[in-house]
């Protein structure tokens, strides 16, 4: 018998943003931990990255503390995220499967996250799109958290 997933199948969650900066910049913003500690948290959190090894099969592992008084997944004000590079294909794609240790068996799953860096104009047209995403996953909440990175990255990664 075929077990169900945790998580809709159909669910797609999006974010995209134009930034004024080329392909390589957005993609290199993921490949030094102090870059990324200070554009991908969204907005209401620090990022603290305790690993980073970007290459098909390397880690991610960061620890988000919300500093405005958000539940965390992993604890009370934090989410421990611990990710793992798929494919990494400079500077227009890269693949990650993400995990979000919790207890809350809503929160347990392998999340699928692609993003795009596609040259449009003088700058890079972002998309991410999450797939795998938990139930437990707030689709507004989640949606509000990438545009929040979005906007980071342009922030970092602009002239």
């Amino acid at each position: 018998m075929r077990e169900t997933p945790a998580y809709d199948p159909a669910r797609r969650d999006r974010a995209e943003r134009l930034i004024d900066a080329p392909p390589e910049a957005c993609f290199n913003a993921w490949t030094e931990a102090e870059t990324l500690a200070r554009w991908l948290p969204p907005q209401g959190a620090v990022g603290e990255i305790e690993a980073l090894d970007p290459v098909p099969g390397g880690a991610l592992r960061m620890v988000l503390h919300f500093t405005d008084g958000a539940k965390g997944k992993a604890g009370a004000h934090h989410d421990v995220v611990r990710a793992r590079f798929v494919s990494l294909e400079a500077p227009h794609r890269l693949v990650l499967d993400v995990d979000f240790p919790s207890l809350d068996p809503a929160m347990a799953g392998t999340m699928r996250m692609d993003w795009r860096f596609t040259p449009e104009g003088a700058g890079t047209r972002v998309l991410v799109e999450a797939t795998r995403v938990p139930p437990g996953i707030d689709p507004d909440q989640h949606a509000k958290g990438l545009a929040s990175s979005l906007d980071n990255l342009a922030r970092v990664v602009a002239p």
